[in-house]
C-alpha cells in the first residue's frame, strides 16, 4: 500500500491512464471494433486539441493554486476579435497578434483583480466569463463575420501524417504541450508555480514574486484557450458567439480527472492532458455504443467527483501511514 501510494503522489496521472486503457477497451469491444479504427480516431484526434490545449492552461493555473472560469468566453471572443479585423482588411498575421493580446490583457485582468483586492479567483473569472461572453456577441452584430478565402488555414487544419491521421492543430498541441511540460518540470518558473500553489506564505517568504507568476499562469492560461477558440473557429469556417459554452467545466473537469489537486501545488501537464483524453473519448465511445447522448456529461460528473474523492482519500491515507512512522 506504502508502495502504491508513493507511486500515485509522484505519478497522479496514472489513474487517469488506467482509467482511459479501461475504457477504450470497453468502447472497442461495445462499438464492434470500430472506436479504434483509423476514421474514428483521426475524428477524435482532430478535435482533441482544442479542449486539450485550455486544460493546458487551466491545470498550469490550477497548479499555481488558481482558478479560471473564463476560458470559454476568450475560446470565443478571441477569434471574433479576429474576424471582425480580418473581414476590414487586416492581414491574418496581424489579426493574430491583437488576438493574442486581447486574451492576454484579460488574463492580466484576471490575475491583477484577484490578487491586487484579494478577490477569489472563482468570482472574479466568473464575472470576466460574462465581461467577455457579451462583448463577444455586441461586436459580432449577432451574426458570425465572414472569414476571408485566403487565410492560411492549412496551417493549422490540414490533415498530415500517416494516412493523414493527424490534423495540423495536433502538431501545435503537441509542441506546446511539450514545452508546457518542459517549463513546469525543468526550470525555476516551474518551481515558482508549484511552490505558489503549494504554500503560498512560503513561497513568498522565500523570494518568489508569486503575485507576478500568479498574473504569469492568469495570463498564459487565457492565451492558450484564445488560441484553441481559433484552431476551432478555423476548422469551422465559422466565428459563432456560442462556441466554447461550457468549455471551462470541462476544463477544469479534465485537470482535476488528470490529478491535479483542487487546493493547488500538485498535478502535471501530461494529467490535465490525458483528463482531456478521457473527456473526448468518453463523448466518442459513449455515440458509438448507441449510448443516449445527454448521458455525457453525467459520466464527466461522476468521474470529476470520484477523483476528487478518491484524492482526498489518498492524501489522508498517505498522511496516517507518515504519522505511523
Amino acid at each position: 500500500m506504502k508502495r502504491l501510494l508513493k507511486i500515485y503522489f509522484e505519478k497522479p496521472e496514472l489513474a487517469g491512464v488506467l482509467l482511459l486503457v479501461i475504457l477504450v477497451v470497453v468502447f472497442q469491444v461495445r462499438s464492434n471494433g470500430v472506436f479504434l479504427n483509423q476514421d474514428n480516431l483521426r475524428g477524435i484526434l482532430g478535435l482533441l486539441p482544442e479542449m486539450g490545449l485550455v486544460a493546458i492552461g487551466v491545470t498550469i493555473l490550477m497548479i499555481c493554486g488558481e482558478f479560471d472560469l473564463s476560458v470559454g468566453s476568450v475560446f470565443a471572443l478571441m477569434p471574433m476579435v479576429m474576424a471582425i479585423m480580418m473581414e476590414g482588411g487586416t492581414p491574418f498575421a496581424l489579426a493574430f497578434c491583437v488576438g493574442i493580446l486581447v486574451a492576454a490583457a484579460i488574463g492580466f485582468l484576471n490575475g491583477f483583480l484577484t490578487i491586487r483586492y484579494a478577490i477569489p479567483s472563482f468570482i472574479t473569472t466568473l464575472g470576466m466569463l460574462f465581461i467577455a461572453r457579451s462583448l463577444t456577441v455586441v461586436i459580432s452584430g449577432g451574426f458570425p463575420p465572414l472569414l476571408p478565402n485566403d487565410l492560411p488555414k492549412w496551417l493549422f487544419t490540414a490533415f498530415v501524417g500517416p494516412g493523414a491521421l493527424f490534423r495540423m492543430s495536433f502538431v501545435w498541441f503537441v509542441a506546446i504541450a511539450c514545452l508546457a511540460t518542459f517549463v513546469l518540470s525543468r526550470t525555476n518558473f516551474g518551481n515558482w508555480v508549484r511552490a505558489t500553489g503549494g504554500f503560498l506564505p512560503a513561497a513568498s517568504a522565500m523570494g518568489i514574486p508569486t503575485a507576478r507568476v500568479k498574473i504569469a499562469c492568469f495570463m498564459l492560461c487565457s492565451v492558450l484557450a484564445g488560441f484553441a477558440g481559433m484552431i476551432q473557429v478555423l476548422r469551422l469556417g465559422s466565428p459563432l458567439p456560442s462556441i466554447g459554452e461550457g468549455m471551462e467545466l470541462q476544463a477544469v473537469a479534465a485537470a482535476v480527472i488528470g490529478g491535479t489537486a483542487l487546493t493547488g501545488g500538485i498535478g502535471t501537464v501530461i494529467g490535465g492532458i490525458i483528463g482531456a483524453v478521457l473527456i473526448r473519448v468518453i463523448d466518442n465511445g459513449l455515440v458509438l455504443s448507441r449510448v443516449d447522448a445527454n448521458w455525457f456529461k453525467f459520466a464527466i460528473g461522476t468521474l470529476t467527483i470520484f477523483a476528487v474523492v478518491a484524492n482526498a482519500w489518498l492524501l489522508r491515507r498517505a498522511k496516517r501511514i507518515k504519522s505511523e512512522i
